[in-house]
């Protein structure tokens, strides 16, 4: 919790102040007290004294008084609330090493399930788009808060060859210029949420893209999905005979940490379904909403009015008077 005047709580003091003159008030009368009558006498005029019941009204009402003053203050908590106009590319590798089965039931078909959640999940006013990469880059569904179009393009993802993880940022950049103004000053905001298993093998080189990216002020998010045990069945054309090959296909990490430490985005990694959605969420939460103070005065001038009532209370049923 914060406070929006926090230079207000300096009445604090006199809340102090208060207390300590009570406190002082109350050590004088008995001192007084005894000046003038012997412990025996009190004992015999007023057997049953209040005891500590008459310093709980007093405490009560300083009590409200300090919670009124923080209320003056003005308090305030962070809450989520969905951007505006913020914008997410979401950019989906194809590439053939996409198959391996490492991840159940294969990758593809995991990052097509996550990636439909993760829109799923987005506040409906945030803006997606998707870009599909192998060999080229395309923008199958430029940005829109229309989420149909996403899962449709999502679920009719096709495998094809090479990886042009270069190529999907520049798409992806080019993808957000077609995203209104809508009047604002400043584009909206924007994120890159890349996912690949493997590492550029035509086109643009990343450095380029990681410079463009820098250039337009868009952050990519990189996940590298899928694990060091991935494998494809290959056909070699070089052979006479039809033959299958097993050909290795491990995550290539290094290169997406770079692009999102290039980009001030964030690198994640993931090797199963449920470790994808949990990245998603993350990505999610950090693109989708921003944290922002929201006044809670009204709490606390509740909170002192009841403590001023209970004081009240107190006073009345123990002592037949206001405090």
């Amino acid at each position: 919790m914060s406070y929006l005047s926090p230079e207000r709580l300096w009445l604090l003091v006199l809340v102090a102040v208060l207390a300590v003159a009570y406190v002082l008030i109350q050590r004088r009368r008995k001192v007084y007290s005894l000046r003038f009558a012997s412990p025996e006498l009190f004992d015999s005029i007023a057997p049953e004294g209040p005891g500590f019941r008459r310093h709980v009204p007093p405490i009560v009402f300083l009590a409200a008084l300090a919670v009124l003053v923080a209320a003056f203050a003005q308090p305030a908590r962070q809450v989520r609330v969905p951007r505006e106009r913020a914008t997410v590319i979401v950019a989906i590798d194809v590439s053939l090493s996409m198959q391996a089965t490492d991840v159940e039931p294969n990758r593809l078909s995991a990052a097509q399930v996550a990636a439909n959640r993760f829109i799923d999940e987005l506040p409906p006013s945030l803006n997606v788009g998707i870009v599909s990469f192998a060999g080229t880059a395309s923008v199958l569904v430029s940005p829109t808060i229309d989420r149909l179009p996403a899962h449709n393009a999502i679920n009719n993802l096709r495998l094809a060859e090479s990886t042009a993880i270069g190529e999907a940022i520049f798409t992806s950049i080019d993808a957000l210029q077609t995203v209104p103004a809508d009047g604002a000053p400043e584009p909206p905001p924007a994120r890159i949420v890349l996912l690949s298993d493997g590492q550029t093998t035509v086109g643009r080189p990343d450095s380029e893209a990681v410079n463009a990216a820098v250039e337009a002020d868009v952050p990519v998010s990189t996940i590298a999905f899928g694990t060091t045990r991935g494998t494809i069945e290959y056909d070699d054309p070089n052979t006479a005979m039809v033959e299958r090959q097993e050909i290795p296909v491990p995550v290539m990490e290094d290169n997406l940490r770079a692009i999102a430490d290039g980009t001030n985005g964030a690198f994640f990694t993931a090797s199963s379904l449920d470790e994808l959605e949990a990245v998603y969420n993350d990505i999610g939460s950090a693109i989708g909403y921003e944290l922002v103070d929201r006044e809670i005065t009204d709490w606390f001038v509740g909170g002192g009015i009841a403590l001023l009532a209970l004081a009240a209370a107190f006073s009345l049923v123990w002592f037949q008077r206001l405090p």
